[in-house]
Parts: C-alpha cells; sequence; structure tokens
C-alpha cells in the first residue's frame, strides 16, 4: 500500500526489522550485493542466492550464487525457530 497522505515511517519499519531479528539477516544480503559489486559482476535482472538460506542460519561464508529471480524466490524455506 502506498504511503499517499503520510510520510513513510521508516524508523518505525527499522525498530520492528529489530524486534522480529530480520535485521542481520539483512545486512548479509547487503554484504553479498557489495562483493559481487566490487568484484565487477553484473547483477542486473538477477538475485543473490545463498546455498544455505539465511532463514536456516546460512551466512556469506557458505556460499552464493547468482540466479534467477524466479528459481530464487521459488524455494518454499520456513523460518527458523
Amino acid at each position: 500500500m502506498p504511503y499517499t497522505k503520510s510520510p513513510r515511517p521508516y524508523k518505525h519499519e527499522y525498530e520492528m526489522q529489530l524486534k522480529r531479528d530480520e535485521h542481520s539477516d539483512r545486512m548479509e544480503r547487503q554484504r553479498a550485493r557489495r562483493a559481487l559489486d566490487k568484484k565487477g559482476v553484473s547483477r542486473a535482472g538477477k538475485d543473490v542466492s545463498h546455498k544455505v538460506a539465511l532463514s536456516k542460519g546460512g551466512t556469506n561464508k557458505d556460499g552464493y550464487v547468482l540466479e534467477s529471480p524466479s528459481k530464487n524466490r521459488s524455494r518454499n524455506y520456513k523460518k527458523k525457530k
């Protein structure tokens, strides 16, 4: 839903990410994207897929690859408990 009548509550969204423990996973994704950018790899139209899903406790040390968004998002990963 677009925010048309009031500005987007970025601070609140960030606080909610911290509360749901999503912040560390988001930082891992960002580090992976930046590492590929630093190597000069073109990510246009691709997703960075981790070999062990971040929701399953994976990290960038486990490895990551570029693949199509449909293939990356088609996996049905469940959240860690």
